[in-house]
């Protein structure tokens, strides 16, 4: 006597397999089946008309653009200058921090985040007592915190990475704060 291993019933003539049993990511009610006879859509339809330009109009975006290029700005402000203020800057071979004029920026091994000086509500520093991992917390006005870990070489650097970043915060982080409450 043979037995089978598996279902028994099998499917009707005519009938589309379909279902988990044939094909793994059929949920059936979250997609549509695919119908046998796709739709022909033409392109030309689907495509969006570009507006033509006129030479007015040519003519003023470079009358715009003239301007800014006198003045010597380039549209990214201070991400191209680098005043000569403090840099905090830590990393291993995982992550990283840079503290400078324009925020504070974490990375991750690929993943990375930027904070401006007006996003951020504090940034704490822990040492541990055993180990050689120093974490800095940048902290946000809405109570979400980031921290990173960073593997210090030596214990000595911790006083070192305390000092840069104080230095740094002193320096950008309380004109913030000072200008806020001016206002």
């Amino acid at each position: 006597m043979e037995q089978r291993i598996g279902s028994s019933s099998q499917p009707l003539k005519g009938e589309p397999v379909t279902g988990a049993g044939f094909d793994p990511a059929f949920i059936p009610g979250l997609t549509s089946p695919v119908s046998e006879k796709p739709e022909e859509v033409e392109a030309e339809d689907t495509a969006p008309a570009e507006p033509e330009l006129t030479d007015e109009d040519v003519e003023s975006e470079a009358e715009e653009l003239e301007p800014a290029a006198e003045n010597g700005d380039s549209g990214d402000g201070d991400a191209d200058e680098a005043p000569d203020g403090p840099v905090f800057e830590a990393s291993d071979r995982r992550a990283r921090i840079v503290a400078d004029h324009r925020g504070v920026r974490l990375s991750l091994d690929d993943q990375e985040c930027e904070f401006r000086w007006d996003e951020i509500g504090a940034v704490e520093t822990e040492s541990p007592r055993f180990g050689k991992r120093f974490t800095i917390t940048v902290h946000t006005p809405d109570r979400r915190w980031y921290p990173i870990e960073i593997e210090a070489t030596a214990r000595a650097q911790f006083s070192e990475w305390d000092e840069q970043l104080d230095a740094v915060l002193d320096a950008y982080f309380e004109e913030g704060t000072e200008a806020e409450d001016a206002d």
